[in-house]
């Protein structure tokens, strides 16, 4: 599989991680600083490598590498869209961080091109692929739950000044979002999909504590009601006093219960069903080992787009599924703005949309 990276900024590393564990040709990096594509290379040992070319255009590498088959996206959140459409454009299948896109109609956009061109485009949600998850998504499947009850998604994280101050664009509406759109639409994206993806409603309050030195929030409450009956719960915050804290994935059936803690919804807290098998002692206090709260996930999502680009298949976590986790977090800006429910699906929105929300007078 041919590859190229294009941003290589704090994330990157996971990608060619994920590139050289899967055994894909590194064709070439891109990004605007060019020591970043330094740094970023020397981790994995790939400095001296005179084959892979470094680009500060990624409009150029694409022109000059028409035998690339595969791109990942790992620049600021409000260039994701741009990129990914020139890919497509180009021909070139597609992995993008989150969010896919900063609003509705770039991830529609996203989604009607490269349908149209026949290109793959993968939702860069890696924690569906933590063990974890898996074993929760494979006892959903089964039916083991039952009629689900509610479920709630809690990102208690922190962010302190050092953080921000890495990027002028991070905590910025145009290009970031706040702890919604950046640390927690993981935590979103697990939620939606394990309570049946097809949300009715959705009423959230966001707000900006201890940040005031950026543009948006730095925690947003939600509730969530799926077509299917259920209700979800959604926490997401940057405040927690000193460190990381937790990434826990609730999930509560007549039949069952499950909890998924750790740093990144890494382990299994709670494993708990009316069918108990031998099996199940297995998955009690199983804990999934992860240098940080981005885990293991990347090297399995790309295994997976190879896969679903040579087989023509769809990628596992497809487009529609950035979309999604995107939609959800615009509906709860939209109502913490408005102060009012909001229904979905929502036909326009956008981060810039609440430009201001947050200004001191």
């Amino acid at each position: 599989m041919k590859y190229a990276l294009i941003g290589c900024g704090r994330i990157s590393t996971n990608h060619i991680k994920a590139a050289v564990n899967n055994g894909f040709q590194i064709v070439a990096v891109c990004d605007v600083d060019p020591t970043h594509m330094e740094d970023v290379l020397s981790k994995h040992g790939l400095e001296t490598d005179a084959s892979i070319a470094r680009y500060t255009d990624y409009r150029r590498m694409l022109e000059e590498h028409p035998e690339l088959e595969l791109c990942s996206i790992a620049t600021e959140s409000g260039l994701h869209a741009q990129i990914a459409l020139c890919c497509i454009d180009h021909g070139v299948h597609v992995i993008v961080e989150k969010p896919m896109a900063m609003s509705i109609a770039d991830a529609d956009e996203i989604i009607r091109r490269s349908e149209s061109k026949g290109v793959k485009v993968s939702a860069c949600h890696q924690n569906r692929f933590n063990i974890a998850v898996q074993q929760m998504r494979k006892a959903l499947e089964e039916g083991r739950f039952g009629k689900i009850s509610h479920g709630s998604i809690h990102v208690r994280w922190n962010r302190n000044r050092a953080y921000y101050d890495q990027a002028k664009w991070r905590g910025t509406w145009a290009q970031d979002g706040g702890a919604l759109m950046n640390q927690c639409i993981h935590g979103i994206d697990l939620l939606r999909w394990m309570m049946g993806d097809d949300v009715e409603e959705v009423y959230g309050v966001t707000k900006q504590q201890f940040h005031d030195y950026l543009q948006c929030e730095d925690i947003g409450m939600a509730v969530v009601r799926f077509k299917n009956g259920a209700i979800g719960t959604i926490e997401g915050t940057t405040n927690v006093y000193p460190k990381n804290l937790e990434e826990t994935l609730y999930l509560f059936g007549e039949n069952g219960t499950v909890k998924l803690g750790g740093k990144s919804t890494n382990a299994i807290d709670v494993w708990d069903f009316a069918d108990e098998t031998d099996r199940d002692a297995e998955q009690k206090g199983f804990f999934e080992q992860t240098s940080n709260v981005y885990g293991n996930g990347h090297t399995s999502l790309f295994a997976d787009m190879a896969d679903a680009i040579r087989n023509d298949r769809k990628p596992y976590v497809d487009a529609v599924a950035g979309r999604n986790a995107l939609e959800t977090v615009l509906a709860i800006y939209q109502s913490s703005f408005d102060g009012k429910p909001v229904k979905l699906p929502l036909e326009r929105c956008a981060s810039t949309d609440f430009a201001g929300k947050f200004d001191r007078k």
